[in-house]
């Protein structure tokens, strides 16, 4: 199944991870569903569907959260739910046969404003988000943590510019700040904000706005000047391709492949168990690209991060997120 709120790496990254396993176990087999619409209902439709027909359905996205009514219906099939709890169904939130995998976006968050704050050269810094959801305020709460964390322990002085009139409201009606486009699938929103950012000193962009990024991107491409984005999800190295340049500085990442890869076999070797996790640095499941030739960090910045990493990964750093009960000006570790 694919999720049309994501750009098509996040929905890549989860099939990847049903590759890996099929890799292993040559006698199983995938079949990839597109549902076009990004409507929920239509999602939950598109797997009533063909629900007869498969043992495992991987589902990437919200929009899939409904699913848990077909669970329920169809206690002999097992569900893989990414990004998402399911929706209760009466007042079961928890099913047997559903394990739904969220991260810790304020993790992976907290590397790409680290990151954005010991590479920028102006001084100005800014995320650039789609809708207030918990997930999409995590992201922005890590990167201003991040941020926070190289100003004090590295003595920087890294300022968050935020545009005035694009302030998020999360699900609970506060008022995050931010640079909201109101939407993941507007990319000419995504372009303004990206080049009103510009105009204002901005040279880093950390990007987690789903398709309204790729405006983003297009700004950062047709811009003077040295400036760079920070990818999200999963590695956007290839995207940011620009002539001979190359606008990604990194990416902040949930390692989603690797986990649905896990969720897989467990089926094979009877361990699965329904239930809703978040996934942590402790299971090296968000962190951030450091792989050769996939990023333009400096020797310095990279071993600055690799220390907090271990930092963030044993507990002693723990970015704000939208529910902690932290914030990006006080949490543990700053």
């Amino acid at each position: 199944m694919t999720d049309k709120k994501n750009k098509i790496p996040f929905n890549e990254d989860n099939y990847n991870g049903i590759l890996s396993f099929i890799e292993k176990h040559p006698t199983a087999t995938v079949k990839a569903v597109k549902e076009e619409t990004g409507d929920p209902a239509a999602a939950v439709q598109a797997v009533a569907d063909i629900v007869a027909d498969y043992d495992v359905i991987v589902t990437p996205g919200f929009q899939f959260a409904g699913v848990s009514s077909i669970a329920v219906e169809n206690p002999d099939k097992i569900f893989i739910l990414n990004d998402s709890e399911p929706a209760p169904v009466g007042d079961q939130k928890k099913f047997d046969n559903i394990y739904a995998m969220n991260f810790a976006e304020q993790e992976s968050g907290f590397f790409a404003g680290m990151a954005a704050a010991l590479e920028t050269k102006s001084n100005k810094v800014a995320v650039v988000n789609g809708i207030a959801y918990p997930s999409n305020v995590n992201y922005q709460f890590g990167f201003e943590s991040g941020v926070n964390y190289a100003n004090k322990v590295f003595g920087k002085n890294i300022e968050l510019v935020e545009l005035s009139g694009y302030a998020g409201i999360d699900v609970n009606g506060a008022d995050v700040g931010g640079n909201y486009a109101g939407s993941f699938a507007d990319e000419a929103t995504g372009k303004v904000i990206g080049n009103a950012l510009i105009k204002q000193g901005v040279d880093i962009i950390f990007v987690a706005a789903g398709g309204t990024g790729n405006g983003v991107f297009t700004a950062v491409k047709e811009a003077k000047g040295d400036v760079k984005v920070i990818g999200v999800d999963v590695d956007q190295f290839d995207e940011g391709v620009n002539g001979s340049e190359n606008i990604v500085l990194t990416s902040g990442v949930k390692f989603m492949g690797m986990n649905i890869d896990k969720a897989l076999n467990s089926v094979v070797d009877g361990s699965f168990k329904g239930g809703n996790v978040v996934l942590y640095a402790d299971t090296d499941s968000t962190g951030f690209i450091k792989e050769e030739g996939r990023h333009q960090l400096s020797e310095d910045t990279l071993s600055k991060l690799n220390e907090a990493y271990e930092l963030v990964k044993n507990g002693t750093i723990v970015p704000a997120s939208n529910f902690n009960g932290h914030n990006p000006e006080k949490f543990p570790g700053l």
